[in-house]
């Protein structure tokens, strides 16, 4: 991986995987700012495919189709990613299509593209899943954006204007951090030139807004959505914990693998599902957003299962918090973490995201090696320790099912 800066300050990294016919470019680019309106950002994305100065949303769409370019632009929690993929040959022509968008969308139809994002969202709010899923985001960052959910973006998204679009596209224009990663069988002079050409007119700013901080729960939270008509309990329960720039990260890489999400072989899969046939679904997930992590449990039960899901998620808790693990146990979840995040790099696309991200995050390209390396020497002792850190606090709680059974699980009056 070489690095080079842009003429124009933004950072790139450039990796040439020999005979390899796609080229993957990634860019991306920080929110500096929370958003005043809920789905500002999304509907900012949205609308860079809708047309150009120049071109029409039909025309933009048959060009990369004819092409086989693969363009996407993704709104994150902390960031926008934009998302290249071409054969080698039309790398020119997909920087230019990118170029075009870049400088020249013009945002016109936007109210349009709004009522779609109202019927998606509110499309999305039918499944008993995301509803529960909303809320207890909600729930555990109240009043804060990474908390927005799509019924604050239904309720706030009609008061985005054309102006409002304009001015958060030239923040993340002109005033954000950005860094590039291009990933393929690529000449190094050849690329730098037309990245060069093609994305001369941003610019980067180390001039940030601070962000809001997010604040941690004082007590144990509950969420509850009476929801007659559901056939299944939803139940998420959730911690706060630490972001990826944590030294405990490649700890609770484990600790999450170990509780929940390596399938078959994870403790909630095997006692809730497999001992007690409690649920299809039931898993861990850790997401570390920039500013801090969130660790939670699902499961999708029959109602009358509510309490009893409650009590195995206490139970399995509360085993990882006190009995140190054996270690086959251990050795196994590193060979299964370690095992999937092969997986990341094994397109050009998925190591161009990969390794910008990182590069993003400021932790450098080549973290995945030190992380790697990391979750190779965490010991038994370091999964209890963490467990008892993080999971030894208060917790947020989610939980969607008809009253009757709500209330058999006590918790309604």
């Amino acid at each position: 991986m070489e690095k080079y800066t842009l003429k124009n300050g933004i950072k790139t990294e450039i990796k040439k995987n020999n005979n390899t016919p796609r080229t993957a470019i990634v860019m991306y680019s920080k929110l500096n700012k929370d958003e005043e309106k809920a789905g500002l950002y999304y509907l900012l994305t949205q609308m860079l495919f809708q047309g150009t100065k120049n071109k029409t949303q039909e025309e933009i769409a048959n060009e990369l189709d004819e092409n086989a370019i693969e363009l996407t632009v993704e709104k994150k929690a902390d960031y926008i990613r934009f998302k290249l993929l071409c054969l080698n040959e039309d790398i020119n022509k997909a920087l230019e299509i990118l170029q075009d968008i870049l400088e020249n969308s013009t945002f016109n139809g936007y109210k349009k593209e709004i009522l779609k994002i109202k019927g998606e969202f509110e499309s999305d709010l039918d499944s008993a899943k995301v509803q529960a899923q909303d809320e207890y985001y909600r729930t555990i960052f109240k009043n804060h954006p990474y908390g927005t959910g799509r019924k604050e973006v239904i309720e706030q998204i009609d008061s985005v204007t054309k102006k409002d679009l304009i001015s958060a596209f030239k923040e993340i224009k002109y005033n954000s951090q950005k860094n590039i990663t291009v990933v393929g069988d690529v000449d190094r002079e050849g690329i730098i030139k037309m990245l060069e050409k093609h994305l001369e007119s941003l610019s980067v700013s180390d001039n940030t807004a601070e962000r809001a901080k997010v604040k941690k729960l004082k007590k144990n939270v509950i969420s509850i959505i009476e929801k007659e008509d559901a056939n299944q309990a939803q139940i998420f329960k959730g911690w706060i914990f630490p972001s990826v720039y944590s030294e405990d990260y490649p700890k609770i890489i484990l600790l999450n693998t170990i509780l929940g999400s390596s399938g078959l072989s994870s403790r909630l899969f095997l006692e809730l599902r497999e001992k007690q046939g409690l649920a299809y679904t039931v898993r861990s997930i850790f997401e570390p957003f920039t500013l801090i992590g969130n660790f939670f449990v699902y499961i999708a039960t029959e109602p009358k299962n509510i309490k009893t899901s409650l009590n195995g998620f206490e139970k399995e808790i509360n085993k990882i918090m006190t009995e140190i693990i054996s270690d086959e146990e251990l050795e196994n979840a590193k060979n299964n973490a370690i095992g999937k995040r092969q997986f990341y790099s094994e397109t050009n696309l998925l190591e161009a995201s990969l390794k910008g991200y990182y590069e993003f995050l400021g932790l450098g390209f080549d973290f995945e090696d030190k992380l790697i390396d990391s979750i190779k020497t965490v010991t038994k002792e370091d999964i209890i320790n963490t467990a008892k850190k993080y999971f030894a606090v208060n917790n947020a709680l989610c939980v969607l099912a008809p009253k009757k059974y709500l209330k058999e699980a006590g918790l309604l009056k």
